[in-house]
């Protein structure tokens, strides 16, 4: 059974830091790339950032423009988890964020809310 589960949301101030975390159990979690997404109040649901599997060719990130230069999106094999370090926090940053991952199906976590405000 594939399990998603974040944690490290929270209330911050402009220009503060967070970090998430998301620990996956349940599939073989190195061979398979993972993602962050967030949705937004009224908003889709939009793509932060998302990081290959490790490779003899390295490894593949991808960040959303609008958070590029801010967040850094990392992976501990050994550990089953990925993380999101967000940096220069913005109000507009304020949304759950959730973990993805897709192996045979697309799994997602339960979401953990980040507010950014002061």
């Amino acid at each position: 059974q594939v399990q998603l589960v974040e944690s490290g949301g929270g209330l911050v101030q402009p220009g503060g830091s967070l970090r998430l975390s998301c620990a996956a159990s349940g599939f073989t979690f190195g061979s398979y790339a993972m993602s962050w997404y967030r949705q937004a109040p009224g908003k889709e649901r939009e793509l932060v950032a998302e990081i290959s599997s490790f490779s003899s060719f390295g490894i593949y990130i991808n960040y959303a423009q609008s958070v590029e230069g801010r967040f850094t999106i990392s992976r501990d094999d050994a550990k089953n988890t990925v993380y999101l370090q967000m940096n220069s926090l913005k109000p507009e940053d304020t949304a759950v964020y959730y973990c993805y991952a897709k192996t045979t199906r697309e799994y997602w976590g339960q979401g953990t809310q980040v507010t950014v405000s002061s």
